[in-house]
């Protein structure tokens, strides 16, 4: 995953927490060899050296995840869209550099979730230089399938976390909730807040990890797949929800959304903490207004 996970279990005896963590691992292990862009045979990279040239198909699991990222494309007005993953071309955020107009263009051409053809359980990237990514959703997938399996192996209380991304299948052994720290966005050693998570998924999306700035303006590598520019109005969005995997794409919707993003939280029905890029906390359930430090 390119980051730092963690499976939390609690069991009888360390040999059966082991057993529990080893599935776990095996299956996220298997989604990140299966979906990464990384891994030359994975069917992601099969579909996107297609792209242009024929279809590809597709097995059950990812058709579904296909199918999921269309109906996140419809339910997010375009803005959550797995084909804008070429836009890394002209980003770099190791360089504090804005891409040139034109070669921004040139890739925005590329993206377009309405540029993909899915017929008969195939995939056709229909230009050639287009990819697909699962990016935005892979990591919470991986952590709701590997709690799920957990879960159907008799485990009752633990959770995973893949780089923030966490899917809790149960309380403590003593019915407490998981106490989970959320970092300030603008202090690395700091823990701006703490959420209870018994169950279900919480995520974070914000502008802190990978980022550079020119003239004080920050630019974070959440990408907007209309304009190919990143949303300047959060500094930082967790949400808690049933999956993790409903609440990864939250996290980034919002933070597309830019100033209309609380609007779609709250008629999400979904808890949330969110910093805008005053400093201005907001929650729901809804707390006092603050500052972040």
């Amino acid at each position: 995953m390119s980051a730092a996970c963690e499976i939390v279990v609690v069991g009888k005896a360390e040999q059966e927490a082991r057993h529990f963590a080893e599935i776990a691992i095996k299956e996220v292990k298997r989604i990140e060899a299966k979906y990464s862009r990384y891994t030359k045979d994975s069917i992601v990279s099969r579909i996107n050296e297609s792209a242009g040239v024929a279809p590809v198909p597709c097995d059950p699991e990812t058709w579904s995840m296909l199918t999921f990222a269309d109906s996140l494309f419809k339910s997010s007005d375009g803005l959550f869209d797995i084909t804008s993953g070429v836009l890394r071309r002209v980003w770099d955020f190791k360089v504090a550099k804005i891409p040139d107009q034109d070669h921004l263009n040139n890739v925005l051409a590329l993206v377009g979730w309405g540029k993909v053809d899915r017929l008969d359980q195939t995939v056709y990237l229909r230009k050639a230089g287009m990819e697909i990514d699962f990016g935005g959703f892979g990591k919470e997938y991986a952590a709701d399938c590997a709690a799920t399996l957990m879960s159907n192996a008799g485990l009752r209380n633990g959770y995973v976390n893949l780089a923030g991304d966490i899917r809790a299948l149960g309380p403590k052994p003593d019915g407490t909730p998981w106490m989970i720290g959320i970092q300030d966005p603008r202090d690395r050693t700091r823990v701006m807040a703490t959420i209870p998570l018994a169950q279900g998924g919480l995520a974070t999306s914000g502008d802190y990890e990978r980022f550079f700035e020119i003239d004080g303006k920050r630019y974070c590598h959440v990408l907007s797949p209309l304009t190919g520019m990143p949303p300047s109005h959060w500094r930082t969005v967790s949400v808690v929800a049933p999956l993790a995997t409903v609440a990864g794409n939250c996290t980034t919707i919002a933070m597309l959304k830019q100033d209309q993003a609380l609007e779609f939280l709250n008629a999400s029905g979904m808890n949330y903490l969110a910093v805008d890029h005053r400093g201005e906390i907001f929650t729901r359930p809804q707390t006092h207004s603050a500052q972040a430090a």
